[in-house]
């Protein structure tokens, strides 16, 4: 069935949360087909390894989708479980992942203290928190599944880039409403809770998390007036993607924000 129905279009949860029955088609073609959703993993192929301690340890991917970081995780070594609620997203990715070390489980983040608990040495939960009603309490759940002295590999919705994007694109009444955040209910990807670097920076230290690394993932291609750069423009904004992700203000603008939290061993919370 196409995703562009109306009827494929997925409610939201009992509690609240927007999973994606119905929406794999638009996420490969929307997302992932295009140039935003190229820049966006290929700046994931370059911060992950300098963010992560990566020794081919087990992973948890949390809300895996399609599998792109599955496979990118277990290309490099690592035993993967893959973590998704939405069915059809499910056997996209098991279709993709065939022949790879990844096992796939179909589950929600709230249930995963009882599905996957670990603990893990490092669980990955990129662009879900900000689709669901209580982003804090989500973040309190995979807290408690890392490992002490594990990592978690955080990727989020930026609120502050959203305001910024609907107010070059010359929607303000939206942003002095406040009006920022999507519904749910429709087919359009707007999350309903975009977060800001001062949620996570309050949520981590209330989960006793360490903020090891931060960056922005596509600070500049959003704000572009061109939507859809090819060629030698594309190669351009890449390396400046590349350059100043990490950098002093442009990474506070990325649409995604990137955050490697640690979990403290228990000696050093003594010490």
């Amino acid at each position: 069935m196409s995703a562009s129905s109306s009827s494929d279009i997925s409610p939201l949860s009992p509690l609240g949360d927007r999973h994606f029955d119905g929406l794999a088609d638009k996420f490969a073609t929307s997302l992932y087909a295009t140039s935003r959703g190229e820049i966006r993993l290929r700046l994931l192929n370059a911060l992950l390894p300098r963010q992560l301690d990566l020794r081919g340890q087990r992973v948890l991917d949390v809300g895996g989708g399609l599998g792109q970081m599955a496979a990118w995780f277990a290309e490099r070594g690592h035993r993967v479980t893959l973590a998704e609620p939405a069915a059809e997203m499910l056997a996209r990715a098991r279709e993709a992942l065939e022949g790879q070390p990844v096992e796939l489980i179909q589950t929600t983040l709230q249930a995963l203290p009882e599905k996957a608990p670990g603990p893990w040495s490092l669980v990955v939960c990129h662009a879900v928190l900000e689709w669901l009603a209580d982003p804090r309490e989500a973040l309190r759940i995979l807290a408690s599944l890392v490992a002490p002295g594990g990592q978690l590999s955080l990727m989020v919705f930026n609120r502050d880039a959203l305001r910024l994007s609907n107010i070059v694109k010359g929607n303000l009444d939206k942003v002095l409403d406040d009006r920022l955040a999507g519904t749910g209910k429709r087919q359009r990807l707007t999350p309903i809770s975009p977060l800001t670097h001062a949620d996570i920076e309050a949520w981590a230290t209330e989960n006793d998390l360490v903020m090891e690394a931060v960056a922005g993932v596509r600070v500049f291609y959003d704000y572009l007036r061109e939507r859809d750069p090819q060629g030698d423009t594309l190669t351009k904004l890449i390396e400046l993607e590349h350059r100043y992700c990490e950098a002093e203000p442009y990474w506070r603008l990325g649409r995604y924000l990137l955050y490697t939290l640690r979990k403290p061993t228990i000696q050093e919370k003594d010490s």
